[in-house]
């Protein structure tokens, strides 16, 4: 899986060729889910062009080995003899954390994570969890909701996740090259916040963010400001509030 993991990682970062789309649902009980989508398809055209027909297996056979239906991260690690933790939390934790591979004309397409219904404690134990298991993560799910008021916290617009977790399933030399060019491999990143009841109010402002009807906003990272820090932005407020009815 290690080696599955890292290609994937690569993937993220290879062309301009990914795209990388999530979705956070607010739930009047202040729980909330999540799913983050990454499109890989570009990606692998590029791959298997470039990679000799005598050395595709061998690259890229394990892919195959990926479910394609929702499997959590605690089955998936079972099933490899990898389950690291016995602690209770951890395993909660990674029985509600999904993933899936996607396939075209028996292509790999893309990947999904899902996280079903966390509430605010589980995000406690989720923080704690990544510390040691870095899992490529939406930053914004970890923004304060009651239920009610969503308060953003922009210092969340980055791609921490990503690059921890790059740090993490790669070599030392392929981390410091694939982070460092970030900013010229992705073709577009974004994430919708959508709210089971209405939007009563927005406060605060940022060039990234916008509210898009009566249940949704919508984030569209400028990743050249994210890494260009003499990049100057209209609005970039610290903290964002939304109020629903």
């Amino acid at each position: 899986m290690k080696k599955i993991i890292v290609l994937f990682l690569i993937s993220l970062f290879t062309l301009q060729s990914c795209s990388v789309n999530s979705e956070i649902v607010y739930h009047k009980d202040a729980a909330s889910s999540s799913v983050t989508d990454i499109d890989t398809r570009e990606f692998m055209s590029e791959m298997m062009a470039m990679t000799p027909d005598s050395l595709k297996q061998k690259e890229f056979g394990e892919m195959d080995k990926l479910p394609t239906t929702w499997t959590s991260m605690y089955d998936l690690a079972k099933k490899e003899g990898k389950l690291k933790t016995e602690n209770p939390d951890s395993i909660r934790i990674m029985k509600k954390v999904f993933m899936k591979s996607t396939k075209e004309d028996n292509k790999l397409a893309g990947f999904s994570f899902k996280m079903e219904h966390f509430t605010p404690e589980d995000y406690l134990v989720l923080k704690s969890f990544t510390k040691t298991e870095k899992i490529p993560l939406d930053q914004n799910i970890y923004n304060n909701w009651d239920g009610k008021t969503l308060t953003i916290d922009t210092e969340n617009f980055n791609l921490r996740s990503i690059e921890e977790a790059i740090k993490t399933k790669s070599s030392k030399e392929e981390a410091e090259k694939i982070a460092g060019m970030m900013v010229m491999f992705f073709k577009n990143i974004g994430t919708t916040l959508k709210f089971e009841n209405k939007i009563q109010s927005i406060s605060g402002k940022h060039d990234w963010l916008k509210q898009i009807d009566d249940h949704s906003i919508r984030i569209e990272y400028d990743l050249k400001a994210i890494y260009d820090k003499d990049t100057k932005l209209k609005n970039e407020d610290k903290k964002i509030i939304i109020v629903t009815e």
